[in-house]
């Protein structure tokens, strides 16, 4: 077998052939699925949740994950948010020629790796190659179909003093990413946060009522994502600073960057919008879980009648300020 990908592997051909079998179908597995063109699910529920994301972070191995990894997480995690379990994945590659073999095999594995973690099934693909310095490595596409759980979000119903929920310490896929790239002199033993998160807020929504809303805060950060939840509900927020779980190395590397945690990527955390009533409950089933052993109350709906959709951050001082989406882009290509 060719130890590199030619523009042939591209071709539908012979190494066409040889790549899906000798490394995809090698380690996904999908031997059925890959005789036809398409999968075909049985399906006994019209409560079908799909959802797709590309993914070209740079550098494509990074401390804690790599590219294949993430493209699975994040699909997942896409899912789990929206109040559904994973039930299968599709995944497109576009390969760069001349890219190592070896590493597209590293890659699938991983990915093989995190989707037996998750318990869901990579059940179709496409291969494409393109010329080299038309790509930069590997990138992949992936599309993700799952089922509701039985126990459903309430965003409709956020109320004055539901509580705001964040899973764990912010900022680390930023920080371990920019680390990686030695492109701004940041060197640290960050690793990323990336992780699969479906069992854990299945096991959060099974066991708690209340939860009016999830959101897992990847690019834009954790304020961006609540900036867009507040939009899309109306609803105003005030979150604590000092609240807030933020590691020294992130701390660290925002003073010498000039950047804010809170507009970080995050890989492998949820923000959770809970009834104030349930609060306490759902913070001892989020510590119990290994994911969840660092969450914290992080703030308060503030209002909702007639509410503008903002979000706000008291400071440790005392003083209050708007937070804002984020604007441009800290770092290009993080996922």
């Amino acid at each position: 077998m060719a130890q590199r990908i030619s523009m042939a592997h591209g071709e539908g051909g012979e190494l066409t052939h040889e790549l899906i079998k000798n490394v995809f179908m090698k380690y996904f597995h999908n031997q059925t699925h890959a005789r036809l063109d398409a999968a075909i699910l049985p399906w006994n529920s019209n409560e079908i949740v799909m959802t797709t994301d590309s993914y070209v972070v740079k550098p494509i191995f990074f401390p804690g994950g790599d590219i294949g990894k993430l493209a699975i997480t994040g699909t997942v995690n896409d899912l789990a948010v929206s109040g559904a379990k994973p039930v299968a994945i599709t995944a497109g590659f576009i390969i760069e020629e001349g890219f190592s073999i070896r590493d597209l095999k590293e890659i699938v594995k991983s990915m093989a790796l995190e989707a037996e973690h998750a318990g869901v099934q990579i059940i179709a693909g496409d291969t494409k190659v393109v010329e080299r310095g038309s790509a930069d490595g590997v990138f992949i596409n992936t599309t993700g179909i799952g089922q509701l759980f039985e126990q459903r979000l309430e965003p409709d119903a956020i109320t004055e003093g539901d509580t705001v929920i964040i899973s764990g310490p912010v900022g680390e896929h930023g920080v371990a990413i920019m680390s990686a790239r030695k492109e701004l002199g940041l060197i640290t033993d960050m690793t990323s946060d990336c992780a699969s998160l479906h069992h854990f807020i299945e096991e959060v929504v099974t066991n708690v009522k209340g939860v009016r809303v999830m959101r897992d805060p990847t690019r834009g950060g954790l304020a961006t994502t609540l900036v867009e939840l507040c939009e899309d509900f109306r609803f105003d927020l005030e979150l604590e600073e000092s609240w807030i779980p933020v590691p020294d190395a992130v701390h660290g590397a925002c003073d010498i960057l000039g950047f804010d945690p809170l507009y970080l990527a995050n890989e492998g955390k949820v923000v959770f919008i809970v009834e104030a009533e349930q609060a306490k409950k759902m913070m001892e089933v989020i510590k119990s879980h290994p994911l969840g052993a660092s969450a914290q109350v992080i703030g308060r709906v503030k209002s909702c009648d007639n509410a503008s959709g903002k979000l706000y951050l008291k400071t440790p001082i005392g003083t209050t300020r708007r937070l804002f989406r984020l604007s441009g882009m800290l770092l290009p290509r993080i996922c």
